[in-house]
């Protein structure tokens, strides 16, 4: 309780002045990625599908990329799970997971449900706020290994978020992360690694969960009373709650993310990126490759299962993500689509390539993720390359705003990521985040 008192108290206080650079530039890059990969991913035939079938309650407000008009709350719930259904939205490596996806949604909702306009330096700082908060009990937590990293520790940053665009005070921020926790979604990696869809809305339900805890703190009917110790702290896994203090208002985990390039989970990353540096100058095919073998960390480890049948399952199967990116040219929107040539050729494949871990690998967690690849080729030869990061780390070759500017193009054309751009641009100076953003893209 202590800590999220001490959390709550300095996230207050960041939104009494205006950000510092370093922050400020960060969150928007952070925008400017989410919306264009949620614009992307609004696109994709799974999530035509389950906005046709949504049967939402009629009304004004349009999820990004749709054409219906639907509740606040709908609309946010839609958001959170296009933006994460590509597995391009921007994570951190601290965290272990994607405290923005998880906190933006939930800050929409807010601002659209405000009684007067949000302006946007507050938003700016509020998702700042809930984006720290969200990463340092993902950096706190170490979950037992049944969980996947979506749905319950970032609902504290959604929380944080939602109740400081309410106008709250730090008593009411830290009964909203605290009670944000008795909401969590069950997470289970199973679900994710059997390719199963549901798992895209377990940050939708976390986004949810934060919008409802800042309702329930503004009324009053709760209070910071330790809910998190039975959440976090014994179900989903065990709390060091030093770290939600650690160098609080010094160090700024939203400083330390990561961008993606491939759609796939980025413990898949690292071993993409050294396939694709090998690619690069190559005078031989993937027809060539006898045998591949890969060695990562341990935290890939329940990526190792082959033979997907679903987009999402491809994305969390590091064989074939490898197979993948050896007939591929980008593990992007269509490479790792079922109904594609490159899927078949990259299945056919996938049972040469053998992932395995490595301690010395794990002793560089959390700083490194890295992973070795060496292919052997049918005429008794062999490539080597490793990488100590993925590209787009903070740490390795992090991508500035014209490589997310080219990333985002590549995905949503040029005519809508101009818009986005515009957007993102103008949220400093708007007096009014929800007006802004009804000029983002719908179909």
């Amino acid at each position: 309780m202590p800590a999220v008192d001490a959390l709550a108290t300095v996230m207050v206080e960041l939104t009494s002045a205006p950000l510092p650079a370093p922050l400020d530039d960060r969150i928007r890059l952070i925008l400017f990625d989410l919306l264009g990969v949620t614009l992307a991913g609004s696109r994709t035939a799974e999530m035509v599908a389950v906005r046709r079938e949504w049967d939402a309650e009629p009304g004004s407000t349009y999820p990004i990329g749709g054409s219906v008009g639907t509740t606040i709350d709908t609309a946010a719930e839609l958001d959170a799970i296009a933006s994460c259904c590509l597995e391009l939205d921007e994570g951190n490596k601290y965290a272990a997971g994607h405290p923005a996806a998880h906190v933006l949604p939930a800050a929409i909702a807010a601002a659209r449900l405000a009684p007067t306009p949000i302006p946007g330096s507050k938003f700016l700082a509020a998702v700042v706020a809930g984006y720290e908060v969200a990463a340092r009990f993902g950096w706190a937590l170490t979950r037992h290994s049944s969980w996947h990293t979506h749905g319950h520790w970032g609902a504290t940053g959604a929380a944080t978020a939602a109740t400081l665009l309410r106008g709250a005070d730090a008593n009411e921020v830290a009964a909203a992360i605290d009670s944000s926790s008795a909401l969590v979604q069950v997470a289970p990696w199973a679900v994710v690694l059997d390719g199963n869809f549901s798992r895209n809305l377990w940050i939708g339900g976390a986004a949810r969960a934060g919008v409802n805890a800042a309702r329930l703190a503004r009324s009053g009917v709760v209070h910071n009373s330790g809910a998190i110790e039975h959440t976090l702290g014994a179900l989903v896994g065990t709390l060091n709650t030093a770290r939600l203090t650690e160098d609080l208002g010094d160090r700024w985990l939203t400083l330390e993310g990561y961008t993606k390039q491939h759609a796939s989970c980025s413990y898949t990353h690292a071993a993409v990126d050294a396939v694709q540096s090998l690619r690069a100058s190559a005078d031989w095919s993937a027809e060539d490759v006898e045998h591949v073998r890969v060695r990562t960390h341990s935290l890939a480890e329940p990526l190792f299962r082959r033979h997907p049948s679903s987009r999402l399952g491809a994305m969390f199967s590091l064989p074939f993500v490898v197979a993948a990116a050896l007939v591929s040219d980008e593990i992007d929107v269509d490479s790792l689509d079922p109904r594609g040539a490159g899927f078949s050729a990259a299945e056919s494949l996938s049972d040469r390539v053998d992932v395995t871990t490595s301690t010395e690998l794990d002793a560089l967690l959390p700083e490194r993720r890295a992973a070795e690849v060496t292919i052997e080729f049918r005429d008794g030869t062999t490539l080597s390359a490793t990488a100590p990061n993925p590209v787009g780390d903070i740490d390795h070759f992090p991508m500035n705003f014209s490589a997310v500017r080219a990333k985002i193009a590549r995905l949503v054309g040029e005519s809508d990521t101009a818009v986005i751009e515009d957007i993102v641009d103008s949220l400093g100076d708007t007096e009014d985040v929800a007006a802004l953003l009804r000029a983002l893209p719908i179909r």
